[in-house]
């Protein structure tokens, strides 16, 4: 195996890791709701005016499967929809009492991972740091331009549906 093929399979192996030990806790902790709901919910709560096109973009979601997601939202009284005076066309969301106590709950649990993960990342020197921001941002603006080559036929897949 090369030094990419050894990067990427440890890369992936650390996602699968980091993804068994928030599932089960999550899910507890927060039965009810689907992963992709929850995730609605952070990105609503973390950002204001967010809307379908947002949502989709920054979940890797198509529209349709956002708007399906923030219907059921809505329903359960999570978050609402709005228009600005100035803007009429839009719909934008934001989060009720509901949906911004189900957020802080999401958000409580990061902070427990980030504590029990806390030894391992006060090792990592400022320079280890930054050369790994480094590779990941150059490594997600090379997957964003391949994205954005495939169009379409990624974009619109529902796997996510």
């Amino acid at each position: 195996m090369n030094r990419e093929e050894q990067l990427l399979s440890g890369l992936t192996n650390l996602y699968k890791k980091i993804v068994l030990l928030h599932k089960y806790k999550m899910k507890d902790t927060l039965k009810g709701y689907k992963s992709s709901e929850v995730d609605c919910i952070e990105h609503i709560g973390r950002n204001a005016d967010s809307n379908v096109t947002k949502l989709a973009e920054t979940l890797y979601m198509t529209r349709g499967a956002i708007s399906k997601i923030t219907k059921k939202l809505i329903k359960k009284g999570m978050i609402e929809s709005y228009q600005k005076p100035e803007n009429k066309k839009e719909i934008y969301f934001k989060l009720t009492g509901q949906g911004e106590s189900i957020h802080k709950i999401h958000e409580a649990l990061h902070q427990e991972f980030r504590e029990r993960d806390k030894a391992v990342f006060e090792q990592v020197t400022e320079e280890q740091f930054n050369i790994l921001l480094s590779f990941v941002e150059k490594y997600c603006r090379h997957l964003d331009a391949e994205i954005k080559k495939q169009g379409p036929a990624i974009t619109n897949r529902n796997d996510y549906e």
